[in-house]
């Protein structure tokens, strides 16, 4: 690929499974990056385990290589060549059993990661690639941080939480910052979170990259009506966003006589349970549980309905918050990780204390008390406060500058240490010096 007459740095998005359904910012985000002159190779280490029900992911599919997809042959062969250079592996291996120490996992994971990441760096040189980037800071970090060590390409990740904030010793995340040419947080919280597990002389290297929106969401001009009592709740079924609490609060406002109805879009592993739960508070007649939608058809849900919910007990900063004010729609959440960082509570929404069924239910009638122009108004706030925060040009221009530096600091590392063996080679040996 050419740009301005040069060649695209190519560089490399390792994502554990990807593209998938609730992972809509990182196809946003490579896009703009290739729309920006980056040439993307898109890896995942399998494919993702839910459904995909839109388009552009299933368009992603189709460019993605998937390392579960090769052969025990391939792996074979990968480990073969890895071993013409023993003490680039034997460094890698060291590095996995460093990993093992303080791990939760079973230590056979650490080897699977370090095979993987085997086999994903012969697919990194023979592809030429500049720089590797992982999102989360789980194992995708972990196997983008062997294969730099197999490769010297440099390598970074985006932490997004919560999950790196609940167990940041096991996951080794303080080696993966250390080894990491930079660091991406999502939000100011997510880079209060690292700092606290890294040492001072590492925290210059961890940047707030927030996560952007699409046209999709940022074009459409903003409707003049809203719904009297349709809510939507986006997300994962998890127990960390807090679906079991928003029944909870809709049976109460239920009970009080409110008119209220509400999309609990998505799946996961707490579907089940939540669908019983909804039998049990007899809110079959209010609750709808479509599972995963598109981005148009949330879109359409999100602009039909009077606000978002998302009743959160742990978070990153939740993409769900950004579409909905995108298309000004006011939310009611909660006072968790980086979501005050964009929701203004009485400007763009109300914010509550994660857990409480009854504050919760109280700012749903609020929100459904409020006069439409209430609502237009917040939506209005939100929208500019959305647009001006999570800019995806701007927001991937700050990203494709920190790879740039990392690769050609790294390409001309490489160009200086091949000079110096090729000189080395043709030269008699020089008096030392002392230096090393």
């Amino acid at each position: 690929m050419l740009r301005g007459g040069r060649m695209a740095m190519k560089i490399c998005y390792f994502v554990t499974e990807y593209p998938a359904v609730s992972h809509t910012f990182i196809r946003r985000e490579i896009v703009e990056l290739e729309r920006g002159g980056l040439d993307v190779l898109r890896v995942s280490l399998r494919r993702d385990r839910h459904r995909l029900v839109d388009a552009a992911d299933l368009d992603e599919k189709e460019r993605t290589r998937y390392l579960l997809d090769e052969s025990a042959i391939e792996f074979a062969r990968a480990f073969l060549m890895a071993a013409l250079k023993p003490a680039t592996l034997l460094r890698a291996v060291r590095a996995a059993f460093a990993m093992m120490r303080r791990s939760h996992r079973a230590r056979v994971l650490h080897l699977a990661y370090l095979a993987e990441a085997i086999v994903l760096s012969r697919w990194l040189e023979r592809g030429q690639v500049r720089h590797i980037h992982a999102h989360f800071g789980t194992n995708g970090a972990e196997v983008a941080m062997f294969a730099h060590l197999l490769t010297g390409i440099p390598y970074s990740f985006t932490v997004h939480g919560p999950d790196e904030f609940d167990r940041p010793e096991y996951l080794g995340l303080a080696e993966k910052v250390r080894r990491a040419a930079f660091v991406c947080a999502v939000s100011s919280f997510t880079r209060s979170q690292l700092c606290r597990w890294v040492p001072a002389s590492e925290w210059g290297k961890i940047h707030v990259v927030r996560c952007g929106l699409g046209a999709d969401f940022t074009l459409p001009r903003l409707t003049t009506k809203v719904a009297k009592n349709s809510l939507v709740c986006v997300g994962r079924l998890s127990a960390q966003k807090g679906q079991m609490v928003l029944l909870e609060a809709i049976a109460l406002l239920a009970k009080q006589g409110a008119a209220v109805r509400l999309t609990l879009a998505g799946d996961g592993p707490l579907r089940s349970e939540l669908s019983q739960r909804v039998r049990e508070l007899n809110l079959e007649r209010l609750v709808e549980m479509p599972g995963w939608l598109t981005n148009a058809q949330i879109r359409e849900r999100l602009l039909d309905a009077r606000a978002l919910v998302l009743p959160s007990f742990a978070e990153g900063l939740p993409v769900a918050l950004m579409e909905a004010l995108a298309l000004g729609r006011p939310v009611i959440t909660t006072y968790v990780a980086g979501t005050p960082e964009l929701v203004r509570d009485g400007l763009c929404g109300w914010l509550v204390p994660a857990g409480s069924a009854e504050k919760l239910a109280d700012a749903i009638k609020e929100c459904l008390d409020a006069s439409d122009a209430a609502i237009l108004r917040m939506g209005q706030a939100g929208r500019a406060r959305v647009l001006d925060m999570h800019d995806i040009e701007r927001e991937c221009a700050k990203l494709a500058t920190l790879i740039g530096v990392a690769a050609p600091a790294a390409a001309s590392a490489a160009t200086v240490s091949d000079r110096e063996r090729t000189q080395a080679s043709s030269q008699p040996p020089a008096v030392s010096h002392g230096f090393k």
